[in-house]
């Protein structure tokens, strides 16, 4: 039942705008630094990207008037250093920034890891035909070996839902990142 605090009923609505109203102002702008992932840049001549380190994501926005000053073109895995106004997308409620500029900060930390690792598992052959089994058409169930805390496992888990929602699905939840990582591999083998 309502009581008389029905004055602090938030339509969706408002809620988001009186979010974005409050990081806005009591952010204001903000230096950012991190990695390159999902860059985009559609017709409209904006970029769209995800800032990322190794714990944390965000999505990031640059219009074109803005982005038209940066002198490189950023690529996936580059770490950057943005400066940036914090809002929040009203219409569905997700935080994002808007880069006023970027610059150049070297290769991503997470990129190298990436490669380095790569290079690792080709020198030991992982990668060679020998090793790939075909798919199973249609699969039957579908494990999924990752961090439980990640978005990579939302994002998974939300591409088979959309693809074949009735498809079984395992997680195996495990160590990504981390000197636990190599040992928590080893243990789903």
């Amino acid at each position: 039942m309502l009581s008389s605090q029905t004055s602090s009923i938030f339509t969706v609505s408002r809620l988001n705008q009186t979010v974005r109203l409050l990081l806005e102002q009591e952010m204001g702008q903000v230096w950012i630094s991190g990695e390159i992932s999902n860059f985009t840049q559609p017709a409209s001549g904006h970029w769209y990207f995800t800032l990322k380190d190794d714990t944390a994501q965000v999505r990031c926005a640059m219009f074109r008037n803005s982005n038209r000053r940066v002198t490189f073109r950023p690529q996936h895995g580059q770490q950057v250093l943005v400066r940036a106004n914090i809002t929040l997308y009203e219409p569905r409620g997700d935080y994002q920034i808007i880069a006023e500029s970027m610059q150049p900060a070297g290769e991503g930390l997470l990129q190298q890891k990436y490669e380095q690792l790569k290079a690792k598992l080709q020198a030991e052959g992982l990668f060679d035909q020998q090793h790939k089994q075909p798919l199973p058409s249609p699969a039957h169930c579908v494990g999924v070996i990752t961090s439980k805390t990640g978005a990579a496992l939302h994002d998974i888990l939300h591409v088979l839902k959309r693809r074949d929602p009735s498809l079984p699905v395992i997680i195996y939840p495990t160590a990504v990142q981390g000197d636990d990582a190599p040992r928590a591999d080893r243990a789903c083998h």
